[in-house]
């Protein structure tokens, strides 16, 4: 499991479970989140479920990021989604300056 090093994360309750039920845990490093894959997704779920929404409630956004979640899963190559993805990995990137595969970007001339 791919966690970053949120303090929760950390807890002895974490790892004591982990242990019990056969889990590898693996710390991104600090200031890392363009190294973390859950991190591409986050773009697309604000965009398709909160980016503009006035929810009267906590229920109906609860409800509203199920039903997107539902679809997403149903839907994993559909362009509007992969597109977002996309977005989301190069804002990542250009804000720590760095490639996937770790690599800083060329310094701009």
């Amino acid at each position: 499991m791919i966690l970053d090093n949120l303090s929760a994360h950390l807890n002895w309750r974490i790892r004591r479970w982990a242990v019990r039920k056969n889990v590898a845990l693996c710390f991104t490093p600090t200031y890392a989140s363009w190294a973390n894959p859950i991190e591409a997704h986050f773009g697309p779920l604000r965009q398709f479920t909160l980016a503009n929404s006035d929810h009267p409630n906590h229920t109906v956004q609860t409800r509203a990021l199920h039903a997107y979640l539902r679809w997403r899963n149903q839907h994993t190559r559909h362009p509007d989604v992969l597109a977002a993805q996309r977005r989301e990995r190069a804002r990542i990137r250009s804000v720590k300056g760095v490639r996937w595969g770790g690599r800083p970007l060329p310094a701009a001339a």
